[in-house]
């Protein structure tokens, strides 16, 4: 991370490619009569190292915090279209840019774990102390990111944010962001995790409608679901065997390997998920404890899954399990089913790490760094 951090802009847009492509991206002269994304983003590091709010920081966050700007908007590359009334807009930018941040931190600067998500946390949550009061559910959108980043660090990104643009409304940005920090206090996650009573609590309000934050539901689970998570040749079987080896498991991998179907059939990848279903559901319904042994890259596949097991009471936890970059590559390669190169990188490209509003517990399962 120090290859990046607080260098010279031309020398970063020289070096890496993802810098570059924010040149030349036009945004709308409304909200953003400064120029391109990359004079806007540049304007937005000057403010930041300016307010007092960043000073006060400890080295560290000040890190996170100039490292998440660099990052903010370089989505906007892929994104940034223009509306038939000729407005310029780039929705999506910050959920596609966290995966990208995630991508770059890990592959090309192998920044820790918790340092990397903090950033592609702030990525992502850049635009909500604008938007938050326009969610469906404000208190939810609000919760839910606090349980994935510190929320003083995103009001202080949004108004660099807004101090590095010109345009009419920037006072009326400014007075949503000490709305947002208001809220946020008044919600009890001001630069911390909301503090729900329980693991139970918690996975309700998320999933289930529970009436009330601070409701303690009754525990009526019947069985434990391992959910593991990681991408290929991370060691999640490993784990398994080290940790788990006393549980049935549903793997995936061996369905494709006892049908001959190689991992970049996709075509075949509902049919094997079907079967694997179909086993869970026999453990299920003998309230039978169980692991489910797939990548599980995404919220989206995870939600499907956790669904699924929830709707037989089973309380599930997610294991999370991470190498470095350079070692990761290596324990792939010698799999005696090794992931094609392409395969990795399409899957690089999905990548999302499980938070903990998603399950009833995460465990993540990250190998320390390289001494650099």
């Amino acid at each position: 991370m120090k290859e990046l951090l607080y260098k010279n802009w031309e020398e970063l847009a020289g070096r890496y490619d993802w810098i570059e492509d924010m040149h030349g991206v036009p945004q709308d002269p409304v909200h953003h009569a400064e120029g391109d994304v990359a004079i806007h983003t540049q304007m937005v590091l000057d403010a930041l190292v300016g307010l007092e709010e960043f000073k006060d920081l400890p080295e560290e966050k000040k890190a996170i915090l100039w490292i998440a700007a660099l990052l903010h908007d370089v989505e906007k590359r892929s994104t940034t279209y223009q509306e038939t009334n000729g407005s310029i807009v780039s929705p999506g930018h910050a959920k596609k840019g966290a995966l990208t941040a995630r991508q770059v931190l890990f592959k090309e600067f192998d920044v820790p774990f918790e340092t990397r998500e903090q950033i592609v946390g702030l990525v992502r949550h850049h635009g909500l102390p604008l938007w938050v009061f326009h969610k469906p559910d404000p208190q939810k959108a609000l919760l839910q990111a606090s349980l994935e980043v510190n929320t003083n660090l995103v009001a202080i990104l949004a108004k660099a944010d807004v101090l590095g643009r010109i345009c009419n409304d920037q006072q009326e940005l400014l007075d949503r962001i000490s709305l947002f920090e208001e809220y946020c206090r008044e919600q009890r996650c001001a630069g911390q995790p909301f503090p729900f009573a329980t693991d139970l609590s918690r996975f309700h309000y998320f999933h289930a409608e529970s009436p009330s934050v601070d409701y303690v539901p009754f525990d009526d689970t019947t069985c434990e679901v391992t959910l593991m998570s990681g991408l290929p040749g991370m060691g999640k079987d490993s784990y398994i065997q080290q940790h788990l080896s006393g549980l049935p498991v549903i793997s995936l991998d061996e369905i494709r390997q006892a049908y001959k179907i190689k991992p970049e059939d996709t075509s075949a990848n509902g049919w094997v998920a079907q079967q694997a279903k179909e086993q869970a559901r026999v453990y299920l319904r003998a309230k039978t404890d169980f692991v489910w042994n797939a990548t599980n890259i995404s919220k989206q596949m995870r939600s499907q899954l956790i669904e699924l097991f929830a709707s037989y009471r089973a309380r599930v936890r997610i294991v999370y399990i991470e190498q470095p970059y350079k070692q990761w590559k290596l324990q792939n390669g010698s799999r005696q089913e090794m992931v094609p190169a392409k395969v990795l990188e399409r899957m690089l490209a999905k990548w999302e790490v499980p938070k903990l509003h998603e399950a009833y517990s995460v465990k993540y399962v990250v190998a320390a760094r390289a001494t650099r």
